[in-house]
């Protein structure tokens, strides 16, 4: 049977836009080669994820937020810093009390979030499976299958095969830095304060969690990264700690250890005959403000949209007319949104005597600014701009 709509990719842009089709009234199928089960019941292993006010909405309209384990972000200090120096004087809070929403963010872990996409895709088809091959409007799976649709949707990641198939191109460069992810358990509570540290050889990130853990996003060097992952989980800790400080007393390791490469990727557009990109498959960010998977659900809800208004319209959804909507609501946000992230960090990744100081008088006059940092606020939580109806809370 011919589907509308084919999603290539499982991770949590694909459940997430195959739940907002399918309550819309698509048929929809997700492929997908990994399996699935196995990342949903991990037992914690520090992965998470910061969602901002507006991924929350989507979630709810998609039914998977009911129920979800999630700390409240409640404020967001950021500073500059050196190790075994602390903080600079001149910091940026963000406070939640500022703008009328709630928590400006929640902190929800992987396997979770996993399980919550899996608990409520009963009804759409899943396919464990690997695309090999990519016409206009189908698919060849490694079995030899042949699926087909109205539309393609790209969402895996950034070394897409749905995008590398239809002929698109991307562009990026590295970053010369490695993420060093993990969790620790601290002594004293969080208090749902989120910690950005800008470092020299890159930003430290501390995410509060449920109870008294949070997830650690460290970026280092790449042969600093190297020497750091290399070392036994003691050793680890005491290169964290001079860069963590005390504020939170004591600190232990809770989670597993990952590394992650950092780069810009950024597709040359977002869609081609009877294809779209979701996700990372379009743009890859910078983690220094944990808006990757926000981005995506941006990306999900838009194109949810496009093609709920086009259908009833009677077009063909796979139709470039059609598509273009897409590319023109999601390209130049998540364009300048990536290009952001990529000086924010070059701006603050180096021990410059002069950039340092501009920064820092910045951070605090922006701290100084009402108005300003509220602006600042409603962007980071996805309140800004022309919101698609899942990120107002309901479905298209």
């Amino acid at each position: 049977m011919t589907q509308d709509i084919i999603i290539v990719g499982g991770g949590l842009n694909g459940p997430a836009l195959a739940l907002a089709l399918a309550k819309s009234g698509f048929r929809v199928t997700v492929v997908d080669p990994r399996p699935a089960p196995d990342r949903a019941g991990v037992g914690f292993d520090g992965r998470a994820y910061s969602l901002a006010i507006a991924s929350r909405r989507l979630l709810s309209a998609i039914g998977v937020w009911d129920g979800l384990e999630a700390q409240p972000i409640l404020k967001i200090k950021a500073s500059d810093g050196r190790a075994g120096q602390g903080a600079a004087p001149f910091f940026l809070t963000f406070d939640h009390a500022e703008i009328e929403e709630g928590p400006m963010g929640f902190m929800v872990e992987d396997r979770h979030l996993y399980a919550a996409f899996l608990a409520r895709m009963d009804g759409i088809e899943r396919v464990r499976d690997t695309v090999v091959a990519q016409g206009e409007g189908e698919v060849t799976l490694a079995s030899g299958r042949v699926l087909r649709a109205a539309l393609i949707v790209g969402c895996d990641g950034r070394a897409s095969g749905t995008a590398e198939r239809a002929g698109i191109r991307r562009i990026g460069w590295g970053y010369g830095q490695t993420a060093l992810v993990t969790a620790v358990s601290h002594e004293h509570p969080h208090e749902g304060v989120a910690h950005q540290l800008f470092l020299p050889s890159g930003p430290l990130a501390i995410l509060p969690l449920l109870g008294n853990r949070s997830s650690i996003v460290w970026s280092e060097t790449e042969a600093n990264a190297r020497a750091i992952a290399a070392l036994p989980d003691d050793d680890f800790l005491a290169a964290l700690h001079p860069r963590f400080g005390d504020f939170l007393g004591r600190i232990e390791l809770a989670g597993a250890r990952f590394t992650y490469p950092l780069s810009l990727s950024l597709a040359d557009r977002f869609i081609a005959p009877r294809v779209a990109l979701v996700g990372d498959a379009a743009h890859g960010v910078h983690p220094l403000a944990g808006q990757g998977l926000n981005l995506g659900l941006r990306d999900v809800a838009a194109l949810a949209e496009v093609l709920v208004d086009a259908h009833r319209r009677g077009e063909d959804i796979g139709a470039m007319p059609v598509l273009e909507r897409y590319q023109q609501w999601r390209r130049f946000d998540s364009t300048a949104m990536a290009l952001g992230m990529d000086g924010m960090n070059r701006l603050f990744s180096n021990d410059n005597p002069i950039l340092r100081l501009g920064r820092d008088l910045g951070l605090g006059a922006v701290n100084a600014l009402p108005g300003l940092r509220r602006g600042f606020i409603r962007q980071a939580a996805g309140l800004s701009g022309e919101l698609p109806a899942l990120l107002r809370g309901r479905l298209p």
